[in-house]
């Protein structure tokens, strides 16, 4: 357990590095934007080709892993979709709050996850959990879409518009175009990959740093029911949900443990962005975003046990 807690111990550094450059205004709030957008369209994306145009993925089983990550969103998406009724009813919750429950618990920050993968498992990690980009980030970014318009009273729902939304999405673009590269056998110029190797060296530092920059102390002190279903639904279903996927589906080694790592990370933080903009419970996100990864610096090295012990 102290090995796990000391690998992941870098990494939040980092995010409270990015919190405090941010307190201390040595780096204002309104810089941090230019950093979010500079990582969200250039940086990630770059990462994202590079890892998967070298991936390996003869040494993952796509089967029964692509079905894992498929299951992970559908089942997830149907478990905080039954318990509306329950929340309408036992605590009059509105909309704009239920589809941030939704997004925080549905939601993965994938540079937590990757930087964490990289530390433990080094280049070999890098192969599954880019699939996990690849398989799953597209899926959820359009299931969120879907339940944010849906439940929103102001905004048309069109699936032209929310398949659109996520095409267009760098994310999605980067992990499709590392894709096609790399089962296409497509010779890629050794200055091209050099290039892409140097911009997504930055992006994961970057990233973390602007993580701890949003992260709101304010927003968490205030905490409500609705913030603690968000909490562990996030830092406890989700993966248990994923061990026992896992499990059934025969899924061990080192990629069920990068799978347990990515669903024990918090929720990505581009969510309070679509919550702000879509109608959501922006201030709610941003609470439940900053006690999930308060609390992540412990569960995560508890999954990260579990998966060395139980997974191996």
């Amino acid at each position: 357990m102290l090995a796990a807690f000391e690998n992941i111990l870098p990494v939040f550094a980092i995010v409270m590095l990015g919190f405090g450059l941010r307190k201390s205004n040595f780096v204002t709030a309104d810089k941090w934007q230019i950093v979010d957008e500079l990582c969200f369209w250039v940086l990630f994306p770059a990462l994202l080709v590079s890892t998967l145009v070298k991936a390996d993925f003869s040494q993952i089983e796509l089967g029964a892993v692509t079905a894992v990550m498929l299951l992970m969103v559908v089942i997830t998406t149907a478990l905080v979709l039954a318990i509306y009724p329950v929340l309408r009813r036992v605590w009059k919750i509105g909309k704009p709050q239920y589809t941030t429950v939704f997004q925080t618990v549905s939601r993965y920050h994938g540079f937590i996850a990757l930087a964490i993968v990289l530390e433990l498992f080094g280049p070999e990690g890098s192969t599954a959990i880019a699939l996990s980009f690849a398989v799953m980030v597209p899926l959820i970014q359009f299931v969120n879409i879907v339940v944010l318009v849906s439940f929103s009273e102001t905004i048309k729902f069109s699936f032209a518009n929310v398949a659109l939304g996520v095409v267009k999405n760098p994310i999605f673009l980067g992990a499709m175009l590392g894709l096609v590269l790399n089962f296409g056998h497509v010779p890629i110029w050794k200055p091209v990959l050099t290039f892409m190797d140097l911009l997504a060296s930055a992006a994961l530092g970057l990233s973390l740093l602007a993580l701890g920059a949003g992260l709101s102390l304010k927003a968490a002190l205030n905490p409500s029911r609705e913030m603690w279903v968000g909490v562990l639904g996030r830092l406890l279903m989700i993966p248990t949900l994923m061990g026992v996927l896992c499990w059934i589906f025969g899924v061990s080694g080192m990629t069920a443990q990068v799978l347990l790592i990515f669903a024990a990370v918090p929720a990505a933080a581009n969510g309070y962005v679509l919550a702000k903009k879509m109608g959501g419970d922006a201030e709610l996100y941003a609470s439940t975003l900053t006690v999930q990864t308060v609390f992540s610096f412990m569960t995560v090295p508890i999954v990260i046990w579990v998966g060395a012990n139980f997974f191996a």
